[in-house]
């Protein structure tokens, strides 16, 4: 368990039962869609279905943020066809935990799950105004700028430590 700056404790955790994936789309459809203009039908696609969905949820279960980890077959198209690297995407923070750590212990989870299945390494595409962030947490940017969803991304890669 981890505390909002406030003291108000928060966990993240597998989004396990329909109820936490409906949650995770919920704040992928207000920080993507309402917010970023993402079309929906772009947003959520049939790699939802197979992927890992982490959730940040506070104490009362108010969901603060969300993001995704492909692996194997469906991340293949986003990690060169490495299958000992995975995918991590749609990481979406809610405005009022912004700045707060939770999109920091998301990634961390993501990594965590991402070691649990023997990935050596995690990539991801990065909006560019976020790679301050992802390199502050160990990522290194790769490749050109490119557009996904009309917002410019960069592709970033961490080696993840075993532990």
């Amino acid at each position: 368990m981890s505390a909002l700056p406030d003291g108000t404790p928060y966990t993240t955790r597998v989004a396990e039962d329909p109820a936490d994936r409906e949650a995770c789309f919920a704040v992928r459809k207000e920080v993507f869609v309402v917010e970023q203009g993402v079309p929906e039908d772009i947003e959520y696609d049939a790699l939802d279905a197979v992927a890992l969905h982490v959730l940040a949820v506070r104490e009362d279960g108010t969901p603060l943020g969300t993001g995704r980890l492909l692996h194997g077959e469906a991340a293949a198209d986003r990690t060169g066809g490495d299958p000992t690297v995975g995918s991590l995407g749609r990481l979406a923070v809610t405005q009022e935990a912004r700045g707060l750590g939770v999109g920091a212990a998301l990634v961390r989870a993501i990594e965590d799950a991402a070691r649990a299945r023997g990935l050596a390494a995690v990539d991801l595409h990065a909006q560019t105004h976020a790679l301050g962030f992802y390199e502050r947490l160990g990522y290194e940017a790769y490749g050109p700028e490119f557009p996904d969803a009309g917002i410019p991304h960069r592709a970033m890669r961490r080696a993840l430590q075993v532990y």
